[in-house]
């Protein structure tokens, strides 16, 4: 059923390229260009080229489905397993790879041709194409207007991971709207499961709110912190958390931890539009966000606000009392400051990293010693890796002024690469009138 597709480049794709004889040299150095270039060049062409593979896969599925019409006792099901199957074969993956391919050539072809114009065009990826399809399809379909044209601007503008985050972050605020009532749903779903393992183990799996699971999941770390540090402490993070779960859950309070241990609770920051406290309507269009989990129902942000112990509220207005900085009196950033430089990037300021700000190190972008300043304008989190390949890989990163917090990495050949911050805060500029007190300039 399945015999392939041309492997020749159809309706011109390359012809308006004057330049294309060259992204085929042998020496990229001789043509004037460096090595990356020479990458640069062939990841284009295999966008182009992934574009015209999904609707040449796009094609073959129709043709399954126009056979599942004509042939009786034939089930589109089995037609479809049986197509999976070939495609498989024939390109040498798994059958779940298959399928994901059918998904997102079904997905660009038929819902979505502006993200397939986008990646025919070399604008975007093969991969970004892949994380648009599965999550713009969780939309509902009254809503995927709002959504698809902002999802393809931010899949032709930021790398796999940021645009993952940031579509992921888009379609939860569009769908905010019916949160509280999904949210009432799925909760009716929750429940201990206890599977069998192998050698006498077993997994109790507790599938509960995303917000209670992120605190059981802070506390038992950061008792097991705790606990690590301890003398003659020779078990792994992974071993001390899930000891302290079974005492917590068996004992309850454990009089054998150390006291340094047993008055730690969670602690969660959940980030709430302030007029979202006050009115449903606001609270539709910008939900409440808790670090690390998503949306979460305006009820529950409401509790919490409240004055519920272990969170970290942060209102998104500017506040009187904010810690933006402590000039050159002392190397250390506070934890007010770290509190909101972390909370302003949500992640590592390495262009595409993902790791949560909360496990990064606070980077002074201008170093401490060569007259640096420990203010929120010079700060950023940076996980170890890329810090380190900040001071000994030859790159050259600065914070941008007046930009909100956004980085500016300059690669060892030059290349500049600009990483936005998760959230931005207001800058704070003088009013041009001196009898008049500083003004706050909205955030970029």
């Amino acid at each position: 059923m399945f015999t392939g597709g041309d492997p020749s480049i159809h309706d011109g794709a390359f012809d308006e390229s004057p330049e294309r004889d060259e992204w085929f040299d042998a020496d990229p150095v001789a043509a004037g260009r460096d090595g990356l270039d020479a990458v640069a060049d062939v990841s284009t062409l295999m966008s182009v080229f992934a574009a015209q593979r999904f609707e040449h896969v796009e094609s073959v599925r129709r043709e399954a489905m126009a056979e599942a019409a004509v042939f009786r006792g034939r089930t589109t099901e089995i037609l479809m397993r049986s197509l999976r199957l070939e495609l498989a074969t024939v390109l040498q993956v798994t059958e779940h790879t298959a399928e994901r391919m059918l998904v997102t050539a079904d997905g660009l072809v038929n819902r979505y041709p502006a993200m397939l114009d986008a990646l025919s065009h070399a604008r975007t990826t093969e991969r970004h194409a892949d994380v648009f399809v599965e999550l713009v399809d969780q939309v509902e379909p009254e809503l995927r207007d709002q959504v698809v044209p902002l999802a393809v601007d931010l899949a032709t503008t930021h790398a796999l991971g940021s645009f993952r985050r940031l579509l992921r972050k888009l379609v939860d605020t569009v769908r905010a709207a019916t949160l509280s009532e999904r949210h009432a749903e799925a909760i009716r779903e929750r429940r201990v499961i206890v599977q069998p393992g192998e050698d006498g183990m077993s997994w109790v799996m507790l599938y509960t709110s995303a917000v209670k699971a992120h605190a059981i999941h802070h506390r038992a770390t950061a008792i097991a912190n705790v606990l690590a540090d301890q003398e003659g402490e020779e078990r792994s993070l992974d071993e001390l958390r899930a000891d302290v779960m079974v005492d917590l859950l068996v004992d309850g309070d454990v009089p054998a931890h150390p006291d340094t241990a047993r008055g730690i609770r969670a602690t969660v920051a959940v980030t709430v539009p302030v007029l979202s406290l006050l009115d449903d309507e606001h609270a539709n269009t910008a939900p409440a966000v808790v670090e690390g989990v998503g949306p979460i129902p305006i009820d529950q942000a409401r509790e919490i606000c409240a004055g519920a112990d272990g969170w970290m509220r942060v209102l998104t207005h500017p506040e009187t009392g904010m810690v933006l900085s402590v000039g050159r009196d002392q190397y250390r950033t506070p934890a007010p400051l770290r509190k909101l430089v972390a909370w302003r990037a949500a992640t590592c300021m390495a262009p595409g990293c993902g790791t949560p700000a909360r496990r990064c190190q606070i980077d002074h972008q201008l170093a401490w010693e060569h007259g640096g300043t420990t203010e929120l304008s010079n700060l950023a989190p940076l996980c170890v890796g890329h810090h380190t390949i900040k001071h000994h890989g030859g790159w050259r990163v600065t914070q941008i002024p007046d930009s909100g917090g956004a980085l500016e990495w300059t690669s060892p050949g030059g290349r500049r690469f600009v990483v936005q911050p998760e959230r931005k805060v207001p800058v704070f500029r003088p009013s041009p009138d001196d009898d008049h007190p500083p003004e706050a300039a909205a955030p970029f």
